[in-house]
């Protein structure tokens, strides 16, 4: 389990980044080379590189091989093993949310009945 951990939180740490967030998100469309990835983004080739290296070592992309191009894909692995750990907490969400539901529930129940009985010629201020 701490070797898990430990993967989880080098996958959150990489994750952390809106430009690694960018990158793995144009490699969900399909593998791309350096400076397909580095187009968008205003930075040196150098720091573009190290968000890769980092990506890398969270074992989210790995480097393919063509001839001279070495282009960058996605590995699905670290994102699936984030989307479980995230989905032990789902039952809580959903607990949360029901109540929540419940309770906005009721309350329109109350309003409708607090409409249903008010006098309507009489404002909800006035007194007789």
């Amino acid at each position: 389990m701490q070797q898990d951990a430990d993967a989880l939180s080098t996958t959150f740490a990489a994750l952390a980044d809106p430009t690694r967030r960018a990158i793995l998100a144009r490699l969900a469309e399909g593998e791309a080379s350096v400076k397909e990835l580095a187009s968008p983004f205003d930075m040196t080739q150098p720091a573009i590189s190290k968000h890769l290296r980092v990506l890398e070592q969270a074992g989210l992309i790995e480097r393919g091989r063509r001839a001279q191009w070495r282009p960058r894909r996605l590995r699905a692995g670290p994102l699936r093993d984030v989307a479980e750990w995230v989905g032990q907490y789902r039952r809580h969400w959903d607990e949360s949310f029901e109540r929540l539901d419940a309770y906005l529930k009721e309350l329109q129940e109350r309003q409708e009945q607090d409409d249903g009985t008010r006098d309507p010629d009489r404002g909800p201020h006035r007194s007789r």
